[in-house]
């Protein structure tokens, strides 16, 4: 059970920082049409953030277990 905690939480640190690091949906300023809105991309961020928050609370708390 250990490791399938420990697999989600990867998981779940990498989606929130692949959604933090897409957050801006800009393309070098070509496409600013289809860009996101200031607020819009805060949103994104602090998913990703609790994404990320969220799987390394989990990691922590696998680590002590036996």
């Amino acid at each position: 059970m250990k490791n399938i905690f420990n697999t989600l939480a990867t998981i779940l640190i990498a989606i929130g920082l692949i959604v933090m690091a897409g957050s801006a949906n800009d393309c070098d300023g070509k496409c600013m049409e289809t860009a996101n809105t200031l607020p819009e991309m805060l949103m994104l961020v602090g998913i990703g953030v609790a994404f990320m928050t969220t799987g390394t609370a989990i990691l922590f708390a696998n680590r002590r277990e036996a």
